[in-house]
């Protein structure tokens, strides 16, 4: 019974992602529409040279969103040619992006924008290559700097914990939801990540787990932390030979329908738990990530083993989850900055009393003034060693006289 109102919860959220499909379509051209412009056909190439070339479909097709709004804005103002781009032209078309907003009237962010001028300079940068045309005009572009942003929310161990056990693991969409979110707990991995893992690549036994073709088509092998494998041991053997069809991929996670899950409905799928949990933040499946590399930093991970997990190239990008990790932070805070509630008391010496308390200038007060009495000592020894001269030369003259 509960299999059968996880399909019809799966059938009636189905028209959501196809929404969100349509309207990304609709803010870019519809290829038949501007099959006339002659920049379609450069595009169409330079996307073949990209797969040729072994570039990730992930980031063709982000290109491919992004050269195609470029090409639907050149439309509209009659430009059908790249010998028609001039610098000029991109940057009007670059204070087009800026200006441009949302549907909830908010401007685009920096990452956004500039999401959508790359790609004009890499293609601009074939065009010029493959002598499609004389110059590149996107070359010296002045682009926007790329914040250097935190994490937008960070979950407790409580709150995690608060998620992970609101899972009902007496229904079969229960247990898989646990066993995913453990799995993303344990290896911080991205959704699109968690979508192509296939049964193959998790290994219960020795508590390991495969990624294939990660962000940068890179493959990695990450540690699988022994709540997790329990849980997805549990999934395997109980859930997943039931909901299993026979056109199965072997993806690891699959609907009720027996099909994979994609990234956009995995994302769904946690964002409804996170709030079911009473948690608000922004994003689902990234907090899980930024929670299980905050959280071992915390506990005194190396940050080359958090490069390693998470798949970072630069260690620059990993150094970011140090700055939302407090902890070490607060203690040094506590154990040093004087406004602390408590301090540290010295064992060697009594504790200070409320009426006087030490200063650190009292040390150089006092040695100062014992400096300065030692120096009158000597001046009236001095003074005494004069008088008793004095007295023994008047005695002397005394007796010469007589």
């Amino acid at each position: 019974m509960s299999t059968i109102v996880g399909v019809k919860r799966n059938k009636l959220a189905a028209p959501s992602a196809t929404a969100k499909t349509t309207r990304r379509r609709r803010a870019s051209a519809a290829p038949g529409a501007l099959a006339r412009n002659a920049l379609t056909r450069y595009q169409a190439a330079f996307h073949e040279w990209e797969a040729v070339v072994a570039y990730s479909p992930r980031t063709i097709e982000a290109q491919r969103h992004a050269i195609g709004r470029f090409i639907a804005w050149c439309d509209e103002r009659g430009l059908s040619k790249p010998q028609d781009i001039t610098r000029p032209i991109l940057e009007r078309y670059q204070r087009h992006v800026y200006h441009h907003r949302k549907a909830n009237g908010q401007p685009l962010t920096v990452s956004a924008q500039l999401g959508l001028i790359l790609p004009l300079q890499a293609w601009f940068k074939w065009l010029t290559k493959h002598n499609h045309i004389l110059y590149n005009p996107a070359a010296d572009l002045d682009l926007p700097t790329r914040p250097k942003a935190l994490p937008k929310g960070l979950l407790s161990i409580a709150q995690i914990e608060d998620v992970l056990n609101g899972c009902d693991v007496t229904k079969p969409e229960g247990l898989r939801m646990r066993a995913m979110l453990e799995v993303l707990y344990s290896t911080g991995i991205r959704r699109f990540e968690l979508a192509g893992v296939k049964l193959f690549d998790v290994d219960v036994e020795r508590g390991a787990l495969m990624v294939r073709q990660g962000k940068g088509a890179k493959d990695r092998l990450v540690p699988l932390g022994d709540r997790a494998c329990a849980w997805v041991d549990k999934y395997l053997r109980e859930i997943r030979p039931e909901l299993a069809t026979g056109v199965d991929d072997y993806r690891l996670f699959v609907d009720d329908d027996g099909r994979g899950f994609t990234p956009e409905r995995i994302g769904d799928q946690v964002k409804r738990q996170l709030v079911a949990a009473g948690i608000e933040h922004p994003g689902s499946c990234h907090l899980f990530r930024v929670a299980c590399a905050t959280h071992m930093l915390e506990n005194g991970a190396d940050i080359r083993f958090i490069q390693s997990l998470l798949g970072h190239a630069k260690l620059d990008t990993t150094q970011i989850y140090t700055l939302v990790s407090l902890a070490k932070l607060k203690e040094v805070h506590n154990a040093t900055h004087p406004a602390r509630l408590h301090r540290p008391a010295d064992a060697n010496t009594a504790p200070p009393s409320r009426d006087h308390a030490p200063t650190d200038t009292e040390g150089a007060t006092d040695a100062r003034d014992l400096f300065l009495a030692a120096l009158q000592r000597e001046k009236d020894d001095a003074a005494d060693q004069g008088a008793q001269a004095d007295a023994k030369s008047v005695a002397a003259d005394a007796l010469r006289r007589r």
